[in-house]
Formats: C-alpha cells, sequence, structure tokens
C-alpha cells in the first residue's frame, strides 16, 4: 500500500511563499502531481511532473509554482511563490498507478493578510 504524507503547509501573507513536501513509502518514478481544493469548488490539478521530469501547471499558477522530485528521498516538492487569496485551498499530493493512484491526505494552504 502506497502511502503519501504531504507537509508544509500553513498560513501566509499575499505575496509570500511556500514549500510543499510529498514523502512517499515507495518509488515516485511515475507521474506524480499536487491537486487542490477550496472551499465549495471542485478538485483540480496545480501541477505535474513525469517520471523523466516533465512538468505541467495549471494556467493560474505558471510562472508562480514550481514542481519538483526528489526521486532519492521519493519526495515530490512544490515551490510556491507570490501567493494569492485565491491560492488558499487544501493541497493534495496524488501518485499516478495503472491501478487507480493514491492520494495523501492533504495539507492546508491560507493565503491571508
Amino acid at each position: 500500500q502506497v502511502q503519501l504524507v504531504e507537509s508544509g503547509g500553513g498560513l501566509v501573507q499575499p505575496g509570500g511563499s511556500l514549500r510543499l513536501s510529498c514523502a512517499a513509502s515507495g518509488s515516485i518514478s511515475s507521474i506524480m502531481a499536487w491537486y487542490r481544493q477550496a472551499p465549495g469548488k471542485q478538485r483540480e490539478l496545480v501541477a505535474s511532473i513525469t517520471g523523466g521530469s516533465g512538468t505541467n501547471y495549471a494556467d493560474s499558477v505558471k510562472g508562480r509554482f514550481t514542481i519538483s522530485r526528489d526521486n532519492a528521498k521519493n519526495t515530490v516538492y512544490l515551490q510556491m511563490n507570490s501567493l494569492k487569496p485565491e491560492d488558499t485551498a487544501v493541497y493534495y499530493c496524488y501518485k499516478h498507478s495503472s491501478s487507480g493512484g493514491y492520494w495523501g491526505q492533504g495539507t492546508q494552504v491560507t493565503v491571508s493578510s
């Protein structure tokens, strides 16, 4: 059973930065991604990274967020800069699998002054 544990969320002022981490219990060689869900909204893809480190970003975060991976540590990161109030959400780590994929428990990010 794959386990994903997110950390790094918190309260930050607009314009600030946070780095989220997702530690996996096994290999992260497959596609990994960060999703987020704001209150009353559907869960949406924020960023994804392939095994070859190809990346994809939602238009709303391009130029501000960076996804990366450290295969030796089985950890995926999401560096978030220039945060805005609309980035407030629970952020979830996702690991792709041919059998359906795995989700972490989520970490809260709140952007507020």
